[in-house]
């Protein structure tokens, strides 16, 4: 018999919503095939058939937003292609005599200048996009088995959405109006407005030459937030998140640092200096992970009732030493690259401070590990590498030697002290401390210019040298940089949360996000 209770023509089936139910629980048995109803057997012969309104409703659900898509975001989009590529035909031939230099026009040493100067910093661009390689295997290194690929196609896809998205209109808000290349001369202190599509006056090798250094920076600060937030974020959340620190809140920040901003013409010290990105790159960076991984939430099982955390070891230390390697190397592209030439001779000074400040932060924090347990921690040991290379990275130009060693050293103790309190104060998961190595040392290396810059480098003098309107610079671009991001930060994981939502469910973050989001494991055939 069949039971069902009528209101006007509507009418529900009271078995709908209880057999699922009982399916689960083998009690009963049934078959679906093309469409055809689905039919349950139970006591009294109670039948149900509810998947195909099911199916159908489903169907229509998704036609409707192919629909939806196809009208009102595909078409117009490829319209909008369409007509500014028309609209760039039309003026290559007047662009085309924006170029001031060409190959056989390399006549004289300005000439040759030139190209010393852009080869260098291709080059150094395309170190700095090994590192990307670098971030895959550190972070996956770090990861459990189940969620490796998860985490490397989020790091894949970094640099692809990032890429555009800063093609469009990131570069435009960060370089407009810095007179860096050509095509940027329109711009305020507080965002650029020239440059949009690498376009119009901004069509040249100079320009192309620094967007593409410049993009490479950008991607860096996507693939930070990546690792602070792997094993329970949602694959879609990430990558709009992506799209806008690479698109807004990158950029901006970055224009009033380096793309002649307010904070470049502070009237204290020589004004803001963070050389190669120690606040703009992985300060951001570090500081975006931490707003998103406080509200997003530790991984199922972290943390105890009584709140002391639990170890999740990574399932492979050997991608961890292998990335730290890969990132070192392309450090020295990040840090000296930044001089954006290579007939700045400072270049050997920043990348010796490099090396040096490396190499401290590794070998002091392995000693100070080996203290505390008596063990040898590979593990501390590369993430105190990485935190002096990010302490170095702002003041790599404007300190002696001697200092690079100090900044390192300074720079294992903030990152013990910050591990601790991230995870055991703040009981805030951190799978890779992203928030501790590039955040709290970002901080650190901004402050470090106003310590230990002795005046060498375009005037740049700090506390070593008797004067603290530096530091005073230096501290207020820390303040600006935390509130800026905590505050776009925070908008924007709440506007996630609450439309598409930032953590996977929780059945599927216990059997590992790899097959949820990609349909298929990291290694496939392995347990």
């Amino acid at each position: 018999m069949e039971i069902n209770v009528g209101v006007g023509s509507a009418s529900l089936d009271l078995t709908y919503c209880v057999a699922p139910y009982f399916a689960k629980l083998g009690m009963l048995p049934g078959r679906l095939s093309g469409d055809k109803d689905l039919t349950y057997s139970f006591t009294d012969r109670l039948t149900v058939t509810y998947y195909k309104n099911t199916m159908r409703n489903r169907t229509n659900t998704r036609s409707l937003l192919r629909q939806i898509i196809r009208r009102y975001i595909t078409a117009p989009v490829i319209v909008s292609c369409l007509l500014f590529a028309a609209f760039q035909a039309t003026e290559a031939s007047d662009m085309a005599s924006s170029f001031s230099i060409h190959s056989s026009e390399i006549r004289d040493i300005h000439g040759v200048k030139i190209a010393i100067d852009l080869a260098w910093t291709l080059m150094c661009g395309f170190l700095v996009f090994n590192m990307q390689a670098g971030f895959a295997f550190l972070g996956a290194g770090f990861l459990q088995k189940k969620n490796t690929l998860n985490y490397l196609t989020m790091s894949f896809m970094d640099f692809c959405v990032g890429s555009l998205i800063f093609w469009a209109f990131g570069f435009a808000l960060m370089f407009g109006g810095s007179y860096l290349a050509f095509g940027l001369d329109a711009g305020n202190t507080f965002f650029g407005y020239s440059g949009f599509f690498l376009s119009f006056g901004s069509f040249d090798y100079s320009t192309s030459k620094l967007w593409l250094f410049q993009m490479m920076f950008s991607a860096a600060a996507c693939t930070i937030v990546a690792g602070a937030v792997a094993e329970r974020i949602k694959f879609n959340a990430h990558i709009i998140c992506s799209a806008v620190l690479c698109g807004i809140i990158y950029p901006i920040y970055g224009h009033w640092v380096w793309g002649g901003g307010w904070l470049d013409d502070l009237p204290f010290g020589s004004g803001m200096r963070d050389f190669a990105g120690s606040g703009v790159v992985h300060g951001m960076g570090g500081l975006i992970s931490f707003v998103g991984a406080w509200m997003i939430g530790p991984r199922f099982g972290k943390y105890n009732p009584d709140g002391t955390p639990n170890m999740f070891h990574g399932h492979n230390l050997s991608f961890v030493v292998l990335g730290t390697l890969f990132l070192l190397f392309g450090w020295f592209g990040f840090n000296a690259g930044s001089t954006l030439g290579a007939t700045d001779l400072r270049v050997s000074i920043i990348a010796a401070n490099t090396f040096l400040a490396a190499c401290t932060g590794g070998l002091a924090l392995m000693y100070i590990t080996y203290y505390d347990t008596g063990k040898y921690d590979i593990v501390m040991t590369c993430n105190g590498t990485l935190a002096g290379c990010v302490a170095i990275t702002a003041s790599g130009a404007y300190v002696p030697h001697w200092a690079a060693v100090a900044i390192g050293l300074i720079a294992v103790v903030i990152l013990r002290e910050s591990l601790h309190f991230v995870e055991y104060k703040m009981r805030i998961d951190d799978p890779v401390g992203a928030i501790s190595v590039h955040g709290a040392n970002g901080l650190w290396g901004l402050l470090s210019v106003g310590i230990f810059a002795d005046g060498s480098y375009h005037g740049v003098k700090g506390l070593i040298t008797g004067s603290g309107w530096q530091l005073l610079s230096q501290f207020i671009g820390c303040v600006v940089l935390i509130l800026w991001t905590f505050g776009l930060g925070y908008i924007l994981f709440y506007t996630l949360k609450k439309t598409i939502g930032l953590r996977v469910p929780v059945s599927e973050e216990n059997t590992g996000i790899d097959v949820y989001e990609h349909g298929i494991p990291c290694y496939p055939g392995f347990n």
